[in-house]
């Protein structure tokens, strides 16, 4: 099936899909898609986006636990020392 639309592209770049394609793919606002490049032309992909963490789990614990000393105060350097001993 080969459809063919045309858009104009704007000072920024953008496109606006036409509504035709819009409806055959199934794309909303707030849908994401894909663009390949192949030699017959670009590819329009619908695709869906998640987010990862650049973070482990434990790396967010040790985070939150620095988070929460912020401005903390100690009476000497050994009690410092200790402090980041534990940490």
């Amino acid at each position: 099936m080969n459809i063919i639309e045309t858009a104009k592209v704007t000072t920024k770049g953008q496109v606006t899909i036409p509504n035709r394609i819009r409806k055959l793919l199934h794309l909303e606002e707030g849908s994401s898609i894909a663009f390949g490049v192949t030699k017959e032309g670009v590819m329009l992909m619908p695709c869906e986006v998640t987010v990862k963490s650049p973070y482990t789990s434990k790396e967010w614990h040790e985070i939150e636990k620095l988070a929460a000393n912020k401005g903390k105060t100690f009476s000497g350097a050994d009690a410092a020392k200790k402090h980041l001993s534990s940490l």
